[in-house]
């Protein structure tokens, strides 16, 4: 498996399937027992944790919060809130937070850095659906904003089918992988999920404004369209290259 440049990449699969292993092994901070996990040199890898415990009888308010584990000056700090819709609580005391904004200021805090790699396991954990389609789609805003590659665990396979660029299903090893559309029509995934997930998937079009090439390179919907003299209406759900290893801890990032 790899991860390009602004490519969302989004594993999924059962509890127990490697989707936490396989996130550690693209922050650097698990070794493989068999195959190679390939980082470019100087990586800047930002993560958002699934859970992240705070003592809330501790006065900690979000400014401060960001300032815990970065070095940033007040500009620094303005344009992470800006960038995740937060500035309006950065004085509130992170106790108060309500689920959907306590993910935002952990987003922020995460691109404080300006990752090449963003990891996010199940970043939407505890919110409600309409704050679930508001953070993948902040998601998508930071991932267009910074360019960087974002790997993806989520069980919310309904929303994020819609959001992402390519899936990659675990179960011990990597059963399929491949747009959206590819994914939820493969045996493999029906067979793990069942007919009436996929089908249910299947109503949740993918839509990006890019295309991927056979390189891995991205070439905008607009350059797309004017080389194969297509229109909007032309324009399918486009298949990404994909590299699998053969075992699965390969990764290549």
């Amino acid at each position: 498996m790899r991860v390009e440049p602004g490519e969302i990449v989004t594993l999924i699969g059962p509890n127990g399937s490697g989707k936490s292993t396989t996130a550690k092994l693209a922050l650097g901070v698990l070794a493989t027992d068999e195959g190679t996990a390939y980082r470019k040199p100087k990586l800047r890898v930002s993560y958002v944790p699934q859970k992240l415990e705070l003592s809330w009888t501790l006065p900690l308010t979000v400014s401060r919060f960001l300032l815990l584990t970065h070095k940033a000056d007040k500009t620094q700090i303005n344009d992470a809130l800006a960038a995740t819709e937060t500035t309006h609580l950065a004085h509130m005391q992170m106790s108060n937070l309500s689920g959907g904004e306590f993910q935002r200021v952990l987003l922020a805090r995460a691109i404080m850095s300006s990752p090449e790699l963003l990891v996010l396991d199940e970043p939407v954990q505890g919110v409600d659906f309409n704050g679930e389609m508001a953070l993948y789609k902040l998601i998508e805003k930071i991932r267009n904003e910074l360019n960087c590659g974002i790997l993806l665990i989520s069980h919310d396979l309904h929303v994020v089918m819609s959001t992402t660029d390519r899936v990659i299903c675990l179960n011990g090893h990597v059963c399929c992988s491949g747009t959206p559309a590819s994914v939820t029509s493969s045996h493999e995934f029906k067979t793990l999920f069942g007919e009436r997930t996929a089908s249910g998937l299947a109503l949740y079009q993918h839509q990006h404004d890019h295309e991927h090439l056979p390189d891995g390179s991205i070439e905008s919907k607009e350059a797309a369209l004017a080389h194969n003299h297509l229109t909007d209406d032309d324009l399918l759900p486009t298949s990404s290259s994909t590299t699998v290893g053969a075992k699965r801890t390969n990764a290549d990032v």
